[in-house]
């Protein structure tokens, strides 16, 4: 049987809207990596951009369980010695929500150059208005009966 790897202009690109309100950040964060790598589909190929573009609303009031709010902790290096730099969950959604989800879909993406291009296809907002309604954006949900 030969191995089918499709043309790109075979693939078909979709828009899905993803409302992280009341939602666990990581359950949302796989969903939207799912999407965006293009798992959810048939012609699911690894090394090739099959995914769809997600858009996530209401980023500010994604879920955390737990202790996490207090507890986790993001960092970042200006590059320079004593450089580090450390912010809590808290203050993250605080200042920028959005980073909150950008940052738990962008670790659930290949480590690569097509990790970078299919990070580029998410949409983060911190609330419930986005400028992408040309696109015709499907709504998903994240429940339980929506298993793939």
């Amino acid at each position: 049987m030969p191995t089918f790897v499709p043309r790109a202009s075979e693939v078909r690109n979709q828009w899905f809207l993803l409302n992280a309100e009341d939602q666990v950040l990581g359950r949302l964060a796989s969903r939207a990596a799912v999407i965006l790598m293009g798992k959810h589909k048939a012609d699911y190929t690894p090394f090739l951009k099959t995914g769809d573009h997600v858009i996530v609303v209401n980023a500010g009031k994604v879920l955390l369980t737990g202790r996490k709010e207090e507890q986790k902790k993001y960092y970042r290096h200006s590059g320079y010695p004593g450089g580090i730099k450390e912010i809590s969950a808290r203050q993250m959604r605080e200042e920028h929500p959005e980073r909150l989800v950008e940052n738990a879909v962008r670790g659930m993406l290949p480590k690569n150059k097509l990790g970078k291009q299919l990070t580029r296809r998410l949409k983060v907002y911190a609330g419930p208005q986005h400028p992408h309604d040309a696109q015709q954006p499907r709504e998903m949900s994240i429940g339980k009966q929506d298993s793939r």
